[in-house]
């Protein structure tokens, strides 16, 4: 046979293979047995093709489930903020209810904010003064780039982040548990849309209560620089206020509440669709608290990244 019969031969046996054969190559990644029989003598090298084509099969069958699974998730999470942000039905009790969850979410979370808020500022200040600042440097920069991180990414940002894991799970768990215990479903039933009587309150509490904890961080993280230069004497007083006072832009404040608005949402609408949406019993509760927990924090780096380069 010829060179140009060989190829043609070949040809038409790998044709007849990807054509026949590719579920039977997704569960085994080798080629039925009569296929392997009647290859051609040089077609050896379709053994190792055929595997890599099931995994390519493979990867792009779980990709396009995942992608699926992801916009299905969004979809959910539309329709469930579409029923939230409705108007009350009865304006007394849901004002009842926001000045609850607002109390419960953010007022009860003013402790560890301030503790926090407070080691690192003092830390920040510490690793500057020792790690960072020299002879060749003004003697400002510490109080200065304390104050620029503690504005710019810790209170805002870092702070949701630890808000994030307390406020987050509380969410998840609560209204999870109220969804097994068939709580959800009474409400339901006696005609109340429980979507806006449990969401709206924690959601509208958080926002409101957040801006107040990003300025009570900033604030508590420059009493912290002040603890090591008056107890720790690390640094010079008047050097950490000319460094604080230095080239201030107002504008970075606003910055940073703009930022923990979004950061707010996040971590209340997150939290709730997973307990609003979970399935089975007291494990399921447990899931859909870590997985709210988990998505919450990579979103909030997510959009962390794009307010910052927005906002800038």
């Amino acid at each position: 046979m010829t060179k140009n019969g060989s190829f043609q031969e070949i040809f038409r046996f790998s044709f007849r293979v990807f054509t026949t054969t590719t579920p039977f190559l997704r569960h085994t990644g080798e080629a039925p047995s009569e296929f392997v029989a009647a290859r051609p003598k040089n077609a050896n090298f379709f053994r190792f093709f055929f595997v890599f084509r099931s995994l390519i099969s493979n990867f792009a069958a779980d990709m396009i489930k995942l992608l699926h699974n992801w916009l299905t998730t969004l979809g959910r999470f539309i329709m469930l903020m579409g029923r939230t942000f409705s108007m009350p039905e009865r304006f007394r009790m849901f004002w009842k209810q926001y000045v609850k969850e607002m109390a419960q979410l953010g007022v009860n979370s003013i402790g560890i904010v301030l503790l926090i808020s407070f080691f690192i500022g003092a830390v920040i200040c510490i690793q500057m003064k020792l790690n960072i600042q020299s002879p060749w440097m003004p003697r400002w920069v510490s109080g200065y780039t304390t104050r620029e991180i503690m504005l710019l990414e810790f209170s805002s940002s870092i702070m949701c982040l630890i808000l994030a894991g307390k406020v987050g799970s509380n969410i998840a768990s609560e209204i999870g548990t109220m969804r097994v215990t068939q709580q959800i479903d009474a409400l339901e039933i006696m005609g109340v849309n429980s979507a806006s009587y449990l969401i709206l309150p924690k959601i509208l509490g958080m926002l409101t209560i957040m801006p107040l904890l990003v300025i009570f961080s900033s604030g508590m993280g420059i009493v912290g620089a002040y603890g090591t230069a008056y107890i720790g004497h690390i640094i010079v007083p008047d050097d950490l206020t000319l460094g604080l006072q230095h080239s201030f832009q107002p504008w970075f404040v606003w910055m940073s509440i703009i930022k923990s608005l979004f950061f707010a949402f996040i971590i209340s609408a997150v939290p709730s669709f997973f307990g609003y949406t979970v399935e089975g019993g007291s494990v399921n509760v447990g899931k859909a608290s870590t997985d709210a927990v988990v998505s919450s924090s990579v979103l909030i780096l997510c959009s962390d990244v794009f307010l910052t380069q927005l906002l800038s």
